[in-house]
């Protein structure tokens, strides 16, 4: 019984070290997201830090636009970088995590 809980504590420590090596290359990881036209470009890691906005010079002329274009892409590009941000260490978590009756069904 000691062994086994002694196992689970360590598989769960390398697990652990799994996520946050994850979290890391996340940041490496660069999505993009466009605005209708491609005039508005956001440039986002799977962390969902913002690494680069690009804005073509004709939504200068006007302000509303350039505005709802900015929130539009910027939640796409939020959204777009959380799933892959929850998958990946969805697939870690799942991989790692010790056989423990009644607890597969949390992870499917």
């Amino acid at each position: 019984m000691f062994g086994d809980m002694m196992g689970m504590m360590g598989k769960l420590k390398e697990t652990q070290q799994k996520v946050e090596a994850t979290k890391k290359r996340l940041d490496s990881v660069s999505l993009e997201e466009h605005s209708p036209e491609n005039l508005v470009k956001v440039v986002i890691t799977a962390n969902r830090k913002v690494k680069e906005i690009t804005i073509d010079d004709s939504l200068f002329i006007d302000k509303e636009q350039l505005e709802d274009y900015l929130v539009l892409t910027i939640n796409k590009a939020i959204e777009k970088a959380t799933q892959v941000n929850e998958a990946e260490l969805a697939a870690v978590a799942k991989e790692g995590m010790p056989n423990i009756p009644g607890m597969d069904g949390l992870f499917k």
